[in-house]
Formats: structure tokens, sequence, C-alpha cells
């Protein structure tokens, strides 16, 4: 969250920037479908492709396929492209996909002659595909498919690269795989006020599942298993599933009907929350911010976040580790006796785990259990009403959700949740940080999203937004209020002073004239939501000790405001 603590995401413009690669076309067809990509597991170097700026290079490990992989390395100013010409036909649809790991990748494709389209995952410590698909033009012969990291961030890998379709001539031939055929046996597992479950047979072929609700796609999966999150309680819904595989995807599974529970609204442990809270993280070390003892936090702040939990040994797990010594002599009982104190005046004391330094996997159902169990033991120990999840090394939806779920089976309803997500993180839904947050959305407290070391982000109007503005904050939360998010468990993360971040402090008044639009539809810069949202949860920041060594200006004004809301 500080620099010192925190990395400093920079990202100047729209996630949309391209790598090209271009494929040209001879317009020659055949009848079977073929990949038209060139040496597209890297097994020749980087024959047929060209990469910007030296960034890429070929590597033996880790590969998807075979013995080799694509490696590029962004750079501040460039965002490591490379590039290829294949063939394709006019008026033919293909299936684009490309496997990838590591920092942030994206795939597109431009100049279809049709609709454009494009997709992106962020950084992942394991191989993940990525598809999509496009139709060309009449008379198009060549279009431009792009794959690129991101400025400045971690290197990306790519292997298996491919393009099915008609053959246009170019291609590496040959025949890939059938389109499978359509699952059985979907039923609904399980529901919630806010999710269903479902569950189907295993196609043979098939590499991964597409889910559908009302006819449209709502998720992918490689497993025989989805939640759908993010619905309306006590409502009915169709679902279908298709397999997929590099040939292209099958017809859709017959229709099941699941509806969703009643619920008195979503959120853990947010009945016991002010209607409108503000949250500070207390800083567990001494990086030149006030040194400050639980009792010394400013009782405008509902939600203390413990910065930070510490990563163990054993995967998944994690410790606490009171820095006595650099808290001038602050003594583990000392310590649990202020978070009683706190607690018996209404406020909840968290363990917050993640920050630049903490590097927690949960990657698996083992991991996932020994995280749950950790956190549990933390709470016990000290005391404390619950968990953060600020993660900035990667997060795995569907083992993370698991790993929360099991806590709160342990802690009961009571526990408290919050995430602090950085703006890249919640652009889409179809990003880890926010499937975690509508996967857990019916014991989720709120996010907090860090509106700080972040530079430049598209709004859910698609425009884009420069941190700084009472727009950044108010249009990027929107994305969030849209995306199936209540708006209980939206709140605003924005640092105490110009001190605790390395990029986008705003002052007061600009935090309070965004939580004044989004609530009220006043105060509004020239972004105003289509609606608003009286029910905002309020407002994150870091930290309590910079809040303090700046005399209390944000809590005191911020704090004060929220808490006002009606």
């Amino acid at each position: 969250m500080s620099p010192q603590r925190r990395s400093a995401r920079f990202w100047s413009g729209a996630v949309t920037a391209a790598l090209a690669l271009t494929f040209l076309g001879t317009g020659q067809a055949s009848a079977a479908d073929v990949n038209n990509a060139q040496n597209a597991g890297f097994e020749s170097g980087l024959g047929n492709w060209t990469c910007s700026a030296s960034s890429g290079t070929t590597v033996s490990s880790p590969v998807h396929s075979g013995s080799a992989a694509l490696k590029a390395t962004p750079a501040g100013q460039d965002n490591a492209q490379c590039a290829q010409t294949v063939a394709v036909r006019p008026g033919s649809t293909y299936t684009m996909s490309a496997w990838v790991q590591g920092g942030y990748a994206f795939l597109g494709v431009t100049g279809t002659g049709t609709t454009d389209v494009s997709t992106w995952t962020p950084d992942s410590s394991a191989w993940k595909q990525l598809s999509t698909t496009f139709t060309t033009g009449a008379s198009t012969t060549s279009v431009t498919v792009y794959t690129h990291g991101w400025y400045g961030q971690a290197a990306y890998y790519a292997d298996d690269v491919s393009v099915y379709g008609p053959d246009g001539g170019g291609g590496s031939g040959g025949g890939g795989p059938t389109v499978p055929a359509a699952p059985g046996g979907l039923a609904v597992s399980g529901t919630t006020s806010s999710s269903v479950s479902l569950a189907w047979n295993t196609v043979s072929g098939a590499t991964g599942y597409n889910v559908y609700r009302d006819g449209t796609k709502v998720t992918a999966v490689t497993g025989t298993s989805a939640t759908v999150t993010g619905l309306a309680a006590a409502t009915s819904y169709s679902f279908q599933v298709t397999a997929v595989n590099s040939a292209g995807e099958s017809a859709k599974s017959g229709a099941v009907t699941g509806t969703t529970a009643t619920s008195g609204g979503g959120g853990g442990g947010g009945g016991t929350l002010p209607k409108h809270a503000v949250t500070g993280y207390w800083q567990n070390f001494n990086n030149g911010a006030k040194v400050q003892k639980i009792s010394d936090v400013s009782a405008q702040y509902d939600i203390i976040a413990v910065a930070f939990a510490d990563a163990t040994t054993t995967p998944g797990a994690v410790t606490f580790n009171l820095d006595s010594a650099g808290l001038g002599g602050y003594t583990v009982d000392q310590f649990k006796a202020d978070i009683r104190a706190k607690q018996a005046a209404g406020k909840k004391v968290i363990v917050s785990v993640g920050g630049q330094n903490g590097t927690v996997s949960v990657s698996d159902s083992a991991s996932a259990t020994n995280f749950a169990n950790s956190v549990y033991s933390l709470m016990q120990t000290y005391g404390f009403d619950g968990v953060d999840i600020d993660l900035e090394n990667g997060l795995n939806a569907t083992y993370m959700s698991q790993a929360l779920r099991s806590l709160s089976a342990k802690a009961g309803s009571s526990l408290i949740i919050t995430m602090a997500p950085q703006t890249i993180d919640m652009q889409s839904t179809s990003g880890s940080y926010f499937q975690t947050a509508l996967n857990i959305k019916d014991i989720l407290t709120v996010v907090n999203m860090q509106y700080y070391n972040s530079g430049s982000m598209l709004g859910c109007d698609g425009k884009v937004y420069s941190q700084g503005s009472v727009d950044f904050l108010t249009a990027l939360a929107c994305i969030q209020l849209e995306g199936g998010l209540a708006p209980s468990q939206v709140g605003l993360g924005v640092p105490a002073s110009t001190s605790a971040a390395g990029s986008g402090y705003v002052s007061p008044t600009v935090v309070n004239n965004a939580l004044d639009c989004l609530t009220a539809g006043t105060n509004c810069g020239s972004f105003k939501p289509s609606k608003t949202y009286p029910a905002l949860r309020g407002a994150m920041t870091w930290s309590t000790n910079w809040d303090a060594s700046a005399g209390g200006s944000w809590s005191g004004s911020v704090g004060a405001h929220v808490h006002a809301l009606p």
C-alpha cells in the first residue's frame, strides 16, 4: 500500500493497446479447418515471428507443450509485441487462441473487415488459455492478430498459438482436433441467494467449457463444474453448456433451470458495521509514518486492517509477527488488549494478507485449506474479526474462493472479508480478483479498490480517465457497481497523504465529491453515473499512520463525510 510496501504499477492508457501479428493470405481454401499459424509452438525459435525492441526470445522452460515457448519482456515504453504473417480466407470464421503465463498478457485481432475482438488475462502463475473467435469480411485476406504484455511489467510467456479455420494457404495445415460433442448430464448442484452451481459430464476431446445463462455466455472453465455468480435473489435462470477445443465450440447442451434463494442482502459481517464505513490500514512496521498502537487509531475508522500477515514455508499458510521493536516496544499482550478495546467500541480489526512483499500462493485445494486454517488460527490467537485480501503477486479465483468459503464455515456469519485490488484487477469481471469477489459475494463485506499508483484506466462508459480526479473515482467504481457487486460492497481506496503512495493522492474534498456523486448524483465531474447508489459502503485509506502524520486531516474530513451520508 505504501511505496515501501507496495509496488507502483503505472498504466498509461487504455488496456486496448495492441501488439500486432499480421496474417496475410493468398485466399487459397481447403475443406478442412487447419491451424493457419506457422511455428505456432516456437519450436523453430523466433522463425516467422518478429518482436518489438528485441523484447522476445524462446525458452525451454516453462513451456505449455513441446520443447520451447516465447518469452517477451516489456519495458517502460514497450509492451513486448511480436508479429507473424499467415493466410486467411474471406467470409470465414476462425477460432484464435494461445496459452500464456507470467505477466499481463493480451490476445486479439484487428483488420477483420467485420468486428475486431480481443481478450486478456492478469498475471498468472500457471498456463492459461486465451481464446476468442472472429469472422473475416467478404474481401478480407489478411488480419492482424496480437498478443502483448504491459509497459514495465513482468515478462509473459506464450505457446501453442492457433488460428483454426479454413486453410488460407500459408498455415501449418494438417488436421486439427475435431469439434467436440455437446455436454450431457447438466444439472444444478447448488444455489445461494446470488449464485447457481452447475455440473456436467466430461466430453472427450474438450479442453474447456462455456457456460451460458439465458442464452448469453457468462463464464468459461476447464473443469466440469462452474458457479455462476452475481445473480438476483429469488430468481429463475436457464443454463446451458458447450464444450470447446482449438477446433471450435460444440452445440449447446440441454437447458436446466436454477432458482436462487431468497436473501436479506449480500455481504458477510456487514450487519455489524455502520451502513457507511471507513477502513484504514494500520502499519506493523516503521517506514517514516507516525508509529501507532492500535489504541492510537482514530475513532473515525470502523475497520482497521492490520498490515500485514507473513507467508510461511507451508504453501498457502500465513502467520503474524508483531514488530515490537519497530513499534517502540509494543507488546503482544498490549496489541491484543487494544484490539479488544476497539471491538468493545464497535470497531472491527482484521488481518491483511499481501502487500508488495506478501507473496502468498493459494493455487490448489491443499494450499486453500492451509490458508483458511492459518487465518482462522490468527483470529483465535489475536482476536481478529476477519481477513483482508491484498495480494499483488497473482490470485487464483477458484482456490482463493474455496479458501475464503472454508474460513467462513469456521468463523461464521460475523466474519469480515475485505479486498484491496489494484485498478487493473477490476477492469473486467473476467479478472481473477473480480471473479473472486463475485464468487464470494454472499460472504464478502467490501472491496476497497486502490485508486492510486495506477495511471489511466477505462471507466464503465469505455472512456479513459486519469487518476487524481472525481471522474477517475466514480467512473471506475461504476464498473464494480454495474458488474455484480452490491453498493454496500464497494468502497473508494485512496492515500491519506502525498507521502502515502507514489501517485494518485487526491484531496479529501475530491473523495467527498465522489461519494456524493455516487450516492446522490451531486458534485460529479464530467462523468455522471446513470443511477445513484445510496448504500455505497464508504472509503478506505493507506494508512492510519500516514493520516496521523498529516494531523488526521483525511479521517477528520472523509471519515466525518462518510458517516454523515444518508
